[in-house]
């Protein structure tokens, strides 16, 4: 799958994993990812995927933290989250929102099939064991899209490793290194 890596996702890696200032960088995360994919979504369908989008996203940070704690790296665990959301829009038919195309869900979820069998997570159930206590809320879906999917946003062909591009537009396979020194002020939703 392709995707960035800058400064800020290396803040908010150190801040979710830090106590007290991961929790409001959670919730403004939870909000970046809600709106980024809304915009991606049928204006006439944005509104009432708000509150599901925003239970899942929430969900997602205990499933990139957990795939940290396990050893992959920070756009590997990020990734991990990715293919989950992708795995939900797919099964509400919500295939305008995908990042890639549906004809790679299971090659997506193979080269992760490890982490996601050890936590229950199956392209069905997209949380698995980090599914809310208290739920997802519900949205409705389109599954007519199934039939004939469209993929605006979905770039394809980037299924057999994790693609990282930076801020100058380079593409890295498997991603960058970590700095040496990581200022939690650059997260998302840190005041300086």
């Amino acid at each position: 799958m392709k995707i960035r890596q800058n400064v800020r996702h290396w803040a908010a890696k150190k801040s979710l994993t830090t106590p007290v200032v991961g929790g409001v960088v959670r919730s403004k995360l939870v909000d970046l990812h809600t709106s980024v994919f809304l915009d991606k979504a049928d204006e006439t369908h944005r509104e009432e995927r708000r509150d599901h989008l925003d239970d899942f996203f929430d969900a997602t940070f205990d499933t990139y933290v957990a795939a940290l704690n396990a050893g992959f790296t920070e756009a590997e665990a990020r990734e991990i989250t990715h293919v989950q959301a992708n795995f939900d829009f797919y099964n509400h038919g919500w295939t305008e929102m995908m990042e890639f195309p549906s004809d790679e869900l299971e090659t997506h979820y193979d080269r992760h099939a490890e982490f996601f069998e050890r936590h229950g997570i199956t392209i069905d159930d997209p949380l698995g064991e980090f599914y809310p206590a208290d739920g997802v809320a519900e949205a409705p879906s389109t599954p007519e899209k199934l039939d004939d999917p469209e993929h605006p946003h979905a770039e394809g062909g980037f299924a057999d490793d994790v693609y990282v591009e930076d801020g100058d537009g380079n593409l890295v396979v498997g991603g960058h290194d970590e700095p040496s020194e990581v200022d939690v002020g650059d997260a998302p939703g840190v005041e300086k």
